[in-house]
Order: C-alpha cells, then structure tokens, then sequence
C-alpha cells in the first residue's frame, strides 16, 4: 500500500520564529489527517528548532537540499550527515529550483543521493520538464532521461526509500496548474518508467505531485490512481491551507 504523503517546501521563507509557531500549528492539526504522512522542510536554519517543534508528533521534517561532500572545506555547504543530526528523516533532492538557477545535474544528483542513504535520510527527487520541453512534446523524454541517469543508479533497498516528487516546471509559482489528466498521465509514466529498473517494486513507491497544488484543485489532482500526494510550496506557509490539501484524499 502506498503511503498517502503532503510535503511542505518552505523554501527561503519565514524566519525562525515564525517558522516554529507554523510546525507547532502543523503538528497541533495534524490528528485531523492521521491517514496520510505529513512531512515540513524549512530553511537549513530552522532544522533543529522545527524538529524539537515536531518531537512526540507525527509530522517529519526534511531538509530542502545537502551537499556532495560527506565533510571539508566547503564553505557554506551542509553535509547529510548534519542534517540527519536535526532529526531530519527526508531531504528534497533535484528540485527544479535547484537544477535551473544552481546548475545541478545528475552527476551532481548522484552524489547527494549518495550522502542522503549514507546518512539514513529519505530523499524527495524531483523531476520535471520546462514548458518548451512540453510544448516541443519532449516532456516524457526529458523526464525519462532524469530518472534513467539518477533513480536508476540505486539499489533495490535504496529505491524502497525513495520518494519521486513530479514537478511542471510550468505550473511552479505560475499560478498555473498541471489539468488532473495530464498529471496522471504524467505520473503513471513515472511508474511504467520505473517498473522497467525495478518491475513490481514501482508499484509501492510515492509519486507526488509539484506544481501549483492548492486546496481548490488538490482533491481532483490527489483522485487520480498514480498522484500519491503533494510537494506543496507557497500553500505549505498557511496552515489551515496545507492541512486542507491532506484532507482533499
């Protein structure tokens, strides 16, 4: 049975302060939704704060990104290894943030998942194509080739831990929103695509939808058989609008 999951990517937002009365909110509310797995990932900043916030709760907490590098000079990076430390369990990987305005690729992707399982932490990956890529009808294409360099690269055991995390690049922060078809459409490729490494295990992984999720649009997104959730971004900020989008299953 696959996990029914709502991730909240807070991205560079809140401060600490605030960022800890909205996890007390999230995990105050979140017995409203004990069906489905509730998971916040504030800046690196807020991590031990909002997981001492979360302790005794059923809400988990992840980081938004982790270094190449187990540890060294590397001014400015933080390692898997620290955030595990936090009481992280997950950590978003590959978002398209990340890919477009830092320049990650899948060599990069690598060796993050490899800091990720080497320091017990669950990684969201992120796939995704930009709106020429849909236009141009490359969008399964683009797709296929980021979980064909990445996801592919895992064991057996490491795969059962992963979480894939689809995103339009379009339809982030535009407003504008994957129509629930295409999104299937999208997510039962992700699937067969993944069947085709990994056979029956493809069945038990979550495939959660990215792009524009609000609680207006969620329930016909989460009603299709391949959308297993949300990576939810400006709507994870309000409480009331994330717990919301949990309870649109």
């Amino acid at each position: 049975m696959r996990k029914k999951i709502v991730a909240g990517n807070w991205k560079m937002n809140t401060s600490v302060t605030k960022g800890i009365e909205l996890a007390a909110a999230v995990a105050d509310k979140s017995k409203e939704t004990a069906n489905v797995l509730l998971i916040v990932a504030p800046p690196f900043t807020h991590l031990t704060k909002v997981g001492e916030q979360l302790k005794g709760s059923a809400v988990a907490l992840s980081a938004q990104n982790c270094a190449t590098e187990t540890s060294g000079a590397y001014t400015g990076e933080v390692a898997a290894s620290m955030i595990a430390d936090t009481g992280a369990t997950y950590c978003i990987l590959g978002h398209s943030e990340r890919r477009e305005y830092y320049g990650e690729t899948s060599e990069t992707l690598n060796k993050k998942l490899a800091q990720c399982f080497a320091s017990k932490l669950s990684p969201i990956f992120c796939v995704g194509e930009k709106l020429d890529e849909r236009e141009s009808n490359r969008h399964f294409e683009i797709v296929k080739a980021q979980l064909q360099s990445t996801v592919f690269n895992l064991s057996d055991e490491e795969f059962d831990q992963t979480i894939i995390a689809y995103e339009p690049v379009w339809a982030i922060g535009t407003g504008k929103t994957a129509m629930p078809e295409q999104a299937q459409e999208m997510h039962a490729f992700i699937r067969k695509t993944l069947a085709e490494k990994f056979g029956t295990k493809a069945d038990n992984i979550s495939i959660l939808y990215g792009g524009s999720c609000n609680p207006s649009n969620a329930k016909a997104l989460f009603s299709n058989p391949d959308v297993d959730g949300g990576l939810i971004g400006g709507a994870s900020l309000k409480v009331d609008d994330f717990l919301a989008i949990a309870k649109s299953f």
